[in-house]
């Protein structure tokens, strides 16, 4: 029989199998069952003629309750295992558990954007960064890594293969606000990309007279980050841009290159504001589907699983009354 939330015996096991508090699940799975409702009717809509049964006809299979449905969607995120492993313990056959896996994750992620908790992907303009910036002051800059599983195609592993972590991963540009809300989150790329290669196509700078000219995107607030944006202060406007100081490198006029006391000062007092983006970041990846080497290969599934993570994020602050 499929375990259900009457089997977990207290708040260190909801958070441990789900991600989520008890009083975190039962708030948000109304909106879960709203967003199933929504999908079946609309997949009954689109169906036509063709179909048979109402939506809810037929077997009610191994998770008939929606409690049990998002029981099982929240533990996969957190605990990420197979699906042999996770139909033995929702007793189910595993091809059984990844037919359910990819049917509730768009219910999953649509009772988050119900919930208002998705961050942002992309930005047309400056204009509409602006307006979901209202009374934002800092933001803060950062990218994320995560391990991927080595593609079998040669061009796609030489991609995915970053020099960095040594390793094949896929990244995202984060930015965050002060409280730790992730605003944006951007589409998931090789982790060959550059950091900074990778916000300029997110965000692109003017160009005038073929040369590019500052862009405006940040003009209106402080924006920290860390030393991968090098050279951001020459292409983004910013009321003012946080950035450590770096080492300068080596050469014959200076043998023994290293940092004023000063700028060590400076540097520790950034990064003991910038540390925000970090604590954000592990906030993201509190689900292990986020840290374990991702080895999913539906199509698009590694970027969602990543927009899915952040916005579980954002709803347990919002469950806490933080918001951006």
């Amino acid at each position: 029989m499929a375990p259900s939330i009457q089997d977990i015996r207290n708040n260190r096991q909801w958070k441990a199998l789900t991600g989520m508090s008890q009083t975190e699940f039962e708030q948000f799975l109304p909106t879960f069952t709203e967003a199933y409702k929504e999908l079946r009717q609309e997949a009954y809509n689109a169906e036509g003629a063709t179909r048979q049964r109402r939506p809810g006809g037929g077997p009610k299979g191994k998770l008939p309750e929606m409690s049990q449905k998002l029981l099982f969607i929240l533990y996969y995120w957190k605990v990420y295992p197979c699906y042999d492993v996770l139909g033995f313990q929702f007793d189910m056959d595993g091809s059984k558990a990844c037919t359910n896996v990819h049917t509730l994750w768009p219910v999953l992620k649509r009772a988050l954007s119900k919930r208002d908790v998705l961050p942002k992907r992309e930005f047309a303009s400056v204009e509409e960064l602006r307006a979901a910036c209202t009374n934002i002051a800092e933001l803060f800059l950062d990218a994320t890594e995560r391990p991927h599983a080595r593609p079998q195609d040669d061009d796609e592993q030489r991609e995915k293969f970053s020099g960095k972590k040594k390793r094949h991963t896929v990244k995202n540009t984060v930015i965050t606000t002060v409280c730790q809300w992730i605003l944006f989150l951007g589409l998931t790329v090789a982790g060959s990309v550059h950091d900074y290669t990778r916000f300029k196509e997110e965000f692109p700078p003017p160009e005038e007279d073929g040369k590019e000219a500052l862009a405006a995107w940040f003009e209106d607030v402080v924006l920290w980050c860390d030393l991968g944006y090098q050279g951001i202060q020459h292409r983004y406007a910013a009321k003012e841009i946080k950035k450590p100081h770096k080492k300068p490198r080596k050469s014959k006029a200076n043998p023994n290159p290293s940092l004023s006391p000063a700028q060590k000062a400076e540097n520790r007092a950034i990064s003991r504001i910038r540390v925000i983006v970090e604590q954000a970041i592990g906030g993201l990846k509190r689900v292990n589907i986020l840290v374990q080497r991702f080895r999913n290969h539906t199509n698009d599934f590694v970027d969602e699983v990543g927009i899915i993570g952040a916005g579980l994020w954002n709803w347990k602050l919002k469950c806490k009354g933080i918001s951006y």
